[in-house]
């Protein structure tokens, strides 16, 4: 049992990174930590091959994501610091509207509204700061979001008055396949 601890709080201190490694040093330092537990499935204990086999399993699994806020600083370390961030954003969002849940205006344009509250700098930007890097992937995310509008605005006119929806949509068919 203490062995496997051991070997949990070696992690920990990997991952804590408190000598600010880089991530291929880290993932280096990580892969020797994986074949010193690897080592020990071969040992006469079942219980520790048990966990070792565990640890290894759950390791590789979340391998591909377990360095990448080495790689990028400004991403949060761990899930709890992404939910604050996201907990803030929801704070100021209801704080500001008065409303206890989201508003349409966060459902539909909240992935641009929650990049630009939080990745903002707190001086103000310039205009050539402000222009697309990708103006391909700019038209890309105004068509999403030009889309999603379209369909809250029809799901609002279709509440509104669900008769006079449906009897423009007929009519809408009628012209279209129906000779005059």
């Amino acid at each position: 049992m203490e062995c496997a601890h051991d070997w949990v709080l070696r992690a920990a201190t990997l991952l804590k990174n408190s000598d600010q490694k880089d991530a291929l040093r880290l993932r280096r330092d990580y892969r020797r930590l994986l074949s010193d537990v690897a080592q020990a499935r071969r040992g006469d204990s079942a219980f520790l091959a048990a966990c070792a086999t565990q640890f290894v399993k759950v390791s590789q699994s979340y391998w591909s994501g377990l360095f990448c806020c080495y790689e990028q600083p400004d991403l949060p370390r761990t899930n709890n610091d992404t939910e604050q961030c996201l907990g803030s954003f929801r704070y100021h969002q209801r704080r500001a509207t008065g409303r206890k849940t989201a508003s349409a205006a966060t459902v539909v344009r909240g992935q641009v509204r929650l990049l630009a509250a939080t990745v903002l700098p707190p001086k103000p930007l310039q205009g050539e700061q402000l222009r697309p890097k990708s103006l391909e992937n700019w038209r890309k995310l105004r068509r999403e979001l030009d889309q999603k509008q379209e369909t809250r605005t029809q799901q609002k006119r279709f509440r509104k008055d669900p008769k006079a929806f449906l009897k423009a949509i007929e009519d809408n068919l009628r012209k279209t396949f129906l000779p005059p």
